[in-house]
């Protein structure tokens, strides 16, 4: 799937969110974890209204992910992760509810890099096939979802195991076929 695709179906999940979501999700406003999400600067802890924002620059993560392992990452990943700056989307869909995973600014987005790079490689050590997780299972969240960096399949896996089952045959399917959920305001 192309990374157009990617991003429109994206483009279409956060539409819906806002669309669910008239006013946008309150959240505590931290002066320590600065992200263009937030709709507006406050007084530290005081509740302000956040949305999923497009990431302005470009980075080179997925370039650096890929030469730490030696392989080229699947283009679907890093189209998924370098579209919003956002709080993880709260979404469902036939099998269940989920959280779709985001960056909310960029030390986030080094957060998400090591955690990436620790599921690769002991994906390696256990001599599985390379994933990349891009969804949490809700409310059990033992289980998550993630794109095979060589098929671009979607998968149900929980760690350490073998994958369970695949859900769709690559991202832009799955992010179609899943609904944004309400948020309940932080307070």
């Amino acid at each position: 799937m192309s990374d157009s695709g990617i991003k429109a179906a994206l483009d279409r999940f956060v539409q819906k969110f806002n669309q669910l979501h008239t006013d946008a999700p309150l959240i505590p406003y931290n002066a320590q974890w600065p992200s263009d999400c937030y709709q507006e600067n406050a007084a530290e802890g005081t509740l302000v209204r956040w949305r999923p924002t497009p990431q302005r620059k470009t980075n080179d993560m997925f370039i650096r992910i890929g030469e730490a392992l030696e392989e080229s990452i699947h283009p679907d990943v890093e189209a998924f992760y370098s579209q919003y700056w956002s709080d993880p989307l709260p979404a469902t869909c036939h099998d269940g509810d989920l959280s779709l995973i985001q960056a909310w600014n960029s030390e986030d987005m080094e957060r998400l890099r090591s955690n990436l790079v620790g599921h690769a490689l002991s994906k390696r050590q256990q001599k599985r096939p390379l994933t990349f997780f891009i969804a949490c299972t809700e409310p059990d969240d033992d289980y998550f979802i993630s794109v095979d960096n060589y098929s671009g399949e979607i998968w149900l896996e929980t760690p350490g195991k073998p994958p369970i089952r695949k859900l769709a045959d690559n991202l832009s399917t799955f992010l179609l076929s899943v609904e944004p959920r309400k948020i309940k305001d932080m307070e």
